[in-house]
């Protein structure tokens, strides 16, 4: 139904359209849980005006098109019950208004609204669960957490709000930095990207003998110890799968140091279990953040078949290290270069990596494959 439709009805009751609730339950009465409407007024600046219908037909949109926007959001449906806010209707104004102007497409309005909403709830989960929950326990005897929890979110909200925007904006000017760079617009979107996949060993076993709290300090160690390392490397964390993480970097070297230091640093940390790293270079499709194809699954079947502590590479990989000299193209290469070197009174070529050849095997779905083993040379 579009507005004009919706005008045109009069007194008529608009039809049950599917809409979103923020995290409060929008079907509830304000004077059910004071604390929770207060709490939400405070989050989101404005009081509950409208109903979904109501929101849609002052932002100048149809209810259809609101609906896909806010599902995209991953708000659930609500019915008709007056729970949105100004703020509600300019998201959707300003939604709309980028594809009336001819800046994005609907397909990718929705998009934009999905990719936001999928990453900020994973945020906002994780401030509640594991932040606030923690600073809103009663600091003297007596006290609610219902009496902390109020004034402490007034104090952390705008300093939250503000560093979200700064680290967005940081990410925004790095992720647009990597596309202008782009030889072409096809590598926009497929690009050739080094992907690595990290993975402890044996976590499922491990699940049965630990405690619920010990198993989640050891994976958020192990997170911390991966999302640290990846970008302190210059590679980016694509997510995060409790026992393994997925990584991507543009150039093959940076993928290999960010292995070998993840095997190196996890490996004298008594609490963690052995590490095992699969990598893999080719064409990569990048979508909503996530990376796809062929590049990565391979990646991951290397990961599933590497020791304990090791880091095994596809040919691809392989090569790309020894075109840039990184690595050498055999060690009696390397031997031969080093003996030249020093009959001639030079510096021999010096490598980052070693590279072993490992028996070919065959991979599901991707048919046979050689691995080559990925080490460290001595300095």
């Amino acid at each position: 139904m579009t507005v004009d439709d919706a005008r045109g009805g009069g007194e008529a009751e608009p039809p049950a359209y599917p809409t979103p609730h923020h995290v409060v339950d929008h079907t509830a009465e304000p004077s059910v849980d004071p604390l929770a409407i207060r709490l939400e007024q405070l989050i989101l600046g404005a009081d509950r005006r409208y109903t979904p219908f109501q929101a849609a037909r002052t932002a100048g949109v149809s209810m259809e098109l609101a609906s896909r926007f806010w599902r995209a959001m991953g708000f659930a449906d609500i019915g008709q019950a007056k729970a949105l806010t100004e703020a509600d209707v300019l998201a959707l104004r300003r939604l709309a208004g980028l594809v009336e102007a001819g800046l994005l497409s609907e397909p990718m309005a929705v998009q934009v609204a999905r990719s936001t909403g999928q990453t900020t709830a994973r945020l906002a989960e994780w401030q509640i669960d594991s932040f606030l929950e923690g600073l809103t326990e009663p600091p003297e005897p007596g006290m609610t957490r219902t009496e902390v929890t109020y004034p402490l979110v007034e104090l952390l909200l705008p300093e939250l709000e503000e560093f979200l925007i700064y680290v967005w904006r940081r990410q925004l000017a790095a992720a647009t930095g990597r596309v202008v760079q782009a030889a072409d617009d096809e590598e926009m979107v497929d690009r050739r990207l080094a992907v690595g996949f990290a993975d402890l060993v044996g976590f499922t076993r491990l699940t049965r003998r630990l405690e619920e709290e010990e198993l989640g300090e050891l994976v958020e160690a192990f997170e911390t110890t991966c999302a640290d390392l990846v970008a302190a490397h210059g590679g980016r964390l694509i997510k995060t799968l409790g026992d393994e993480v997925l990584y991507a970097a543009d150039d093959a070297g940076t993928a290999a140091e960010i292995a070998l230091r993840l095997i190196e640093t996890l490996s004298h940390d008594e609490t963690m279990p052995a590490l095992r790293v699969g990598i893999a270079f080719g064409t990569v499709t990048t979508r909503m953040g996530d990376v796809f194809g062929t590049t990565v699954n391979l990646a991951s079947r290397l990961t599933s078949i590497a020791p304990k502590d090791t880091v095994l590479v596809d040919g691809a990989l392989a090569e790309e290290l020894t075109r840039t000299g990184d690595a050498p193209v055999s060690e009696t290469q390397a031997a031969e270069e080093a003996a030249r070197a020093e009959k001639e009174g030079e510096q021999p070529p010096t490598y980052r990596f070693a590279l072993q050849p490992m028996w070919q095997r065959p991979v599901r779905g991707l048919g046979v494959v050689e691995p080559w083993q990925l080490s460290r040379r001595p300095t």
